[in-house]
């Protein structure tokens, strides 16, 4: 099983979704990065479970997949601020 897909879905952008969807239902934007690195973390291990990665690789891929929810949102962010402030 490819950890980075969930139902051929990258687990980055359903992490993304899920704290945007968090973040409506009043979770701090502070917390996001930390709950985004949690969600990553989950979904390596719950996939772990199921399939054969170790423990070690899964920690690392949730790192990873957490790690790329921030930066994918955190970068998203950053540029649609800049494009709405040169209006």
């Amino acid at each position: 099983m490819d950890i980075e897909l969930i139902g051929g879905i990258s687990a980055v952008l359903i992490i993304v979704g899920l704290i945007q969807a968090l973040k409506n239902f009043g979770l701090d934007t502070k917390m996001a990065p930390v709950v985004a690195i949690i969600l990553g973390l989950a979904t390596s291990f719950g996939l772990s479970y199921y399939g054969e990665t170790k423990a070690f690789e899964a920690v690392v891929l949730g790192l990873a997949v957490g790690l790329s929810a921030v930066g994918l949102y955190s970068g998203t962010k950053n540029t649609v601020e800049k494009f709405r402030s040169e209006d």
